[in-house]
């Protein structure tokens, strides 16, 4: 009687704990469709936080800035806290940190980075920093670099050393023949292996600790992944495979999408004969393109595999970043070329080897920043930008990306660097953060656009509604700025009705032409700015005469900085002959 007593005790007393844990650790009951996902809305993708659409509006640490929690609190909090219109904080987490003895992890620093995010409500997007970082493997633990020969690296052949780069006045230096290098070759399984155990230890502790509010919103895996120093891993693994037949998945995929293929994979693959079955140069041909094809196929085959560990203990959305380069653009030898990254010639080959990946990211530093948006926007991939330039002409940018592409967010680098905010960044900031309910409510639905224009640019036309939009540059009405400064307008349009748009941005005019049946002119009935408070539209002035051309066009020419309404007018349209 005694024992059986005891033993109803023990069994009340285990499901008390197991509803404590549950009230102190809400994943436990946390479904697949409550943590942060993407979904479809016409022709968009759309990140899902707490049930809703969220823009990220974010901006990237350094490197090593959420590495110590003195270093976090000391410097870059305080500049977290100063930065405002910021939701997102993208940092970065270090498998050395994470496991800095193998099979033995310590989470305290992220755990204290998380606690504080959360206290501003403000969420995390998490850099995976593993096997590489910019195409070398500097971030991986300890345990790992000095066990080379369980842990083998990659070879190159000759030309300049990525390793040497020399300080200022240092010239490179030649190396001869064939030598390893600080990169962890993607052909190793045991390095892919180990990776990936680290990598669902990871998601399983984020799981634990946030499954339930949701700080942590998505997950970039590894950064700028690419070979570095020659076009394609040289070491003996590396060598027999590329002897060998091209893997029937990927020639699977290919034949299966032939006809939508990336312009220039495609044109590699036609040049050889679209041969269907062969080695690695019987099939793409001979020289560069064919060695950052079988590159792109490994890298994607190794993070496709730490992907699905990944997801497999807490599936939140996951993406891979690249700096922008091409099939034969860069010489690899030189820093900074890399191969094999996810350019966007690749894209099929990283679609067909790491499926379970969400997002191909662009890193976007060079000046035509329409193209690659434009590139990166292919076959319906998410635009999702975690490293630009920050400063003046990024809000411009961002406004851009957001009312063209449907961006999912938009993340300038580093601004933690400066004890100054950005007030650039924070003014456009705080006009698309007034928008994003109706920037979501209109994502892939074609009623909404956005243009960028430099002040040689020649006007755009652009289609939204029932209306053709004419937008063109307009001079501000300020003092120019400093010589050298290059300056860039951007405005978004949105249609809320047959005749109603609310038009943001600054320095561009705006003439509209319909484009369905009626009388062919239009004129601007009723113009008035205005702002927008937690979703709802509080108007201002009333605008007419010289501010509102005389009825003929919309003037915004207002800066996104600097201007408390930051541009934002509603506009409504007549017709007549």
């Amino acid at each position: 009687m005694k024992l059986r007593i005891l033993s109803c005790a023990l069994f009340v007393c285990s499901l008390a704990f197991a509803a404590s844990q549950g009230k102190n650790n809400p994943v436990s009951t946390t479904s697949a469709s409550d943590i942060p996902h993407l979904r479809k809305q016409g022709t968009a993708t759309q990140l899902i936080v707490d049930g809703k659409p969220f823009l990220v509006l974010g901006s990237q640490l350094s490197v090593n800035s959420a590495s110590n929690l003195d270093y976090w609190k000391k410097v870059v909090w305080p500049r977290i806290v100063a930065q405002e219109k910021l939701n997102t904080v993208v940092a970065a987490v270090s498998w050395a940190k994470i496991e800095p003895e193998e099979g033995k992890f310590d989470f305290s620093v992220l755990d204290g980075v998380i606690r504080d995010l959360r206290t501003h409500n403000l969420r995390l997007v998490l850099l995976w920093f593993a096997s590489w970082k910019n195409g070398l493997s500097s971030f991986a633990p300890d345990w790992v670099k000095r066990d080379f020969e369980r842990f083998p690296r990659a070879q190159i052949v000759g030309g300049p050393s990525p390793l040497i780069s020399a300080g200022p006045g240092r010239p490179r230096t030649q190396i001869a023949g064939s030598r390893s290098i600080e990169l962890l070759s993607p052909l190793s399984d045991a390095n892919r292996d180990a990776d990936a155990r680290g990598f669902a230890a990871l998601m399983r502790h984020i799981k634990a600790v946030d499954g339930g509010q949701h700080t942590v919103i998505m997950i970039q895996l590894e950064n700028e992944v690419g070979m570095q120093g020659d076009t394609r891993d040289r070491s003996p693994l590396a060598n027999q495979a590329y002897a060998g037949p091209v893997p029937k998945e990927l020639m699977d995929y290919l034949e299966k999408h032939k006809d939508t293929l990336s312009p220039e994979l495609r044109q590699v693959w036609e040049a050889a004969g679209f041969k269907t079955s062969g080695s690695w140069e019987e099939v793409f041909g001979h020289g560069r393109p064919t060695d950052e094809i079988f590159m792109a196929w490994n890298f994607a085959r190794y993070i496709g595999r730490v992907a699905e560990s990944g997801k497999a203990e807490y599936p939140l959305p996951m993406y891979v970043n690249c700096p922008q380069l091409g099939f034969g653009k860069e010489p690899a030898p030189v820093r900074g070329g890399q191969s094999g990254g996810p350019m966007p010639d690749a894209l099929d080959v990283w679609r067909a080897g790491a499926p379970r990946i969400d997002i191909f990211a662009p890193d976007i530093y060079s000046p035509n920043f329409e193209e690659w948006c434009a590139k990166y926007t292919r076959s319906g991939n998410p635009l999702f930008m975690p490293e630009t330039n920050g400063g003046r002409g990024s809000s411009a940018r961002g406004l851009y990306a957001f009312g063209r592409h449907d961006a999912i967010g938009y993340s300038p680098m580093g601004f933690d660097r400066s004890t100054t905010p950005d007030n650039d960044q924070i003014a456009g900031y705080g006009l698309i953060a007034q928008l994003a309910p109706l920037i979501a409510e209109h994502q892939g639905t074609g009623t909404m656009s956005a243009v960028l224009l430099g002040p040689n640019d020649p006007p755009q036309k652009i289609q939204v509604g029932d209306y053709t939009l004419e937008v063109a540059f307009l001079a501000p009405r300020v003092e120019p700025p400093p010589q050298g400064t290059p300056l860039l307008s951007a405005a978004i349009f949105i249609a809320t009705g047959p005749d109603e748009y609310y038009a943001a941005g600054n320095d561009v005019s705006v003439t509209f032409s319909p484009h369905t049946p009626g009388p062919p002119l239009a004129g601007l009935a009723t113009v008035e700015e205005g702002t927008f408070v937690n979703g709802r539209w509080v108007p201002g002035r009333r605008l007419a005469g010289d501010d509102a051309g005389q009825g003929d066009y919309l003037d915004l020419r207002k800066r996104l900085a600097g201007d408390p309404d930051r541009g934002i007018q509603r506009v409504t349209l007549y017709r007549y002959r």
